[in-house]
């Protein structure tokens, strides 16, 4: 699993979302779900602004923590809502 500690690093230099998003240009919604871990997907150019404003690597901003039930391999999960319908 894939973690964002925006979070953490809006905390440690006490600063806001709507700070933050101020200063990115990135909407206020756009940045409370990725602080609140609800998006699916981040933008580059997103990633980009927050770590220039915040003065950080991608690397402080996201952190890979490894799955306790795998999802690859003969426990591969596949998603059948994107399979188009057989003609």
């Amino acid at each position: 699993m894939v973690r964002i500690n925006l979070s953490t690093l809006l905390g440690k230099r006490r600063m806001s979302q709507a700070e933050l998003s101020r200063r990115t240009g990135i909407r206020p919604s756009t940045i409370n779900d990725i602080y609140n871990e609800l998006c699916e997907r981040i933008n580059l150019e997103h990633l980009d602004r927050i770590c220039e404003v915040l003065d950080c690597d991608v690397a402080d901003l996201l952190e890979y923590e490894p799955n306790k039930i795998k999802k690859t391999g003969k426990y591969l999960i596949v998603d059948n809502r994107k399979t188009l319908p057989k003609k």
